[in-house]
């Protein structure tokens, strides 16, 4: 859909579906549709960089259920910083919070206490926590607050956005295929937009209107 609406570049801003679906739309279903349209994920540039944030060289992934289970984070890193020892939490119940709007309510302190001392079990020289979800920033204050002080948590959005930069400098012809004009567009395959632009505002810290796509 985005592709038929001129879209030439995508960005699948979700690292379940990086783990489990990038793969396959870019070795065939960009073949078969458009092979000049580029689809991108958040899971490689964060491997890129992240042995740059430790010093103990051990880091703790905090993701979904689907991220964890799919090692695409092990197996990423590895390539990069082979001598890291990463180690995995998955945290189903941090995502039903966020979108319940119970993520800066005092209910949620639980369960986001008691995934960091899941993680912080398995390694004691654990010195930097990946946020592995879009959503988890929204937690960013509750997190921190659970957290040792000596202890770093990082989030995906600066290091996919410079992600993107470098990859639009080695590949200029596609920088050039980009609208410049810094407009925003929503749409959303659900019918319900209002609870879409509910959701989506505290993201973006800012009234949104969506658009209802059928995907078909």
């Amino acid at each position: 859909m985005l592709f038929k609406m001129g879209c030439p570049l995508v960005i699948l801003a979700c690292n379940t579906a990086s783990a489990k679906a990038l793969r396959t739309i870019q070795q065939q279903d960009l073949q078969n549709e458009d092979s000049s349209k580029r689809v991108l994920g958040v899971i490689r540039p964060t491997a890129e960089v992240i042995g740059n944030y430790t010093k103990t060289k051990e880091i703790g992934v905090l993701g979904t259920k689907g991220t964890v289970q799919s090692g695409s984070y092990l197996i990423e890193i590895e390539h990069f910083f082979p001598e890291l020892k990463v180690y995995q939490q998955a945290c189903p119940l941090w995502v039903p919070l966020i979108e319940n709007g119970e993520y800066d309510k005092p209910g949620a302190d639980y369960f986001v206490a008691s995934y960091l001392d899941q993680i912080l079990a398995q390694s004691s020289n654990i010195d930097t926590l990946l946020l592995a979800c879009t959503h988890y920033p929204l937690l960013m204050d509750k997190i921190k607050a659970y957290l040792p002080k000596d202890i770093q948590v990082v989030s995906q959005g600066q290091i996919v956005a410079k992600s993107l930069v470098d990859y639009l400098h080695r590949h200029p012809e596609m920088e050039q295929r980009l609208t410049k004009n810094g407009t925003q567009q929503f749409f959303t395959t659900s019918d319900d937009t209002s609870d879409f632009d509910h959701h989506a505002s505290l993201f973006f810290s800012a009234k949104v209107q969506s658009e209802f796509i059928p995907l078909k």
